[in-house]
């Protein structure tokens, strides 16, 4: 069974919708039949690689013109639901920065089966310790710590590998109609779309795996809290 994730590691429902998943993922007898693909997708492509001066709340309010008890209350929440999660949000210190290349490596440790662990690594460092995943030697640090290739992981970055990767991503997002994220795609099948609470996803879980006759569209999950290029959506 094949469950694939477009997410964004700039989105902190994508944070929120990793964990829940893998709570559910952990909760059906058939976990190790399941195999995860992260997918990529971009909240702000135009985001330069070394990072913008300026905090999460500011560039929000830049970008969206967010005002700023909307931003600060929506920060909060985030913050409050990280910590139900395991997650510590530090989105003062978080820099915004282009993600393309933070997906490049997705694709490169999910070529060694390590998609999972690099997307956790990337969150973390984003989040939680406030570091900038455009970085290449930031990248090149974390492709060490998960035992990858650190000669590789930084040869990758200077060539064109998994450019093309990342960018039929892109493309089949807009295929599908993808508008925010996190997005998750069971079996080519069912869709579940923004970070749901754990039930959801181990109840979409077990009926997909339960079922074997495969339908040409998705039947989609109720709308929970997500990102998108205009800004995130939040029912807290």
């Amino acid at each position: 069974m094949l469950v694939e994730i477009w997410s964004d590691v700039m989105c902190p429902f994508c944070y929120l919708g990793k964990k829940n998943f893998e709570k559910a993922l952990s909760q059906v007898s058939f976990c190790e039949e399941v195999k995860v693909m992260w997918r990529s997708f971009q909240l702000d492509p135009r985001l330069p690689r070394e990072g913008l001066q300026v905090t999460t709340a500011e560039y929000l309010a830049q970008s969206k013109g967010w005002p700023q008890h909307q931003i600060e209350k929506m920060i909060s929440q985030i913050q409050q639901a990280g910590l139900k999660a395991g997650i510590d949000f530090r989105q003062d210190i978080s820099i915004p920065a282009n993600t393309f290349d933070a997906q490049r490596f997705v694709h490169f440790a999910q070529a060694n089966g390590k998609g999972s662990a690099m997307e956790e690594a990337l969150f973390e460092a984003h989040f939680t310790h406030g570091k900038n995943i455009g970085n290449w030697e930031i990248l090149t640090n974390i492709a060490d710590q998960l035992g990858l290739d650190s000669n590789q992981a930084m040869s990758i970055l200077e060539s064109e590998a998994y450019i093309d990767e990342v960018k039929k991503d892109l493309s089949e997002a807009r295929q599908l109609g993808v508008q925010g994220v996190p997005y998750f795609i069971l079996n080519r099948k069912y869709a579940v779309t923004g970070a749901q609470p754990v039930e959801i996803f181990r109840q979409a879980l077990e009926q997909t795996f339960s079922e074997t006759q495969n339908i040409p569209q998705f039947a989609k999950s109720q709308d929970a809290d997500s990102c998108s290029e205009t800004g995130c959506k939040t029912g807290f």
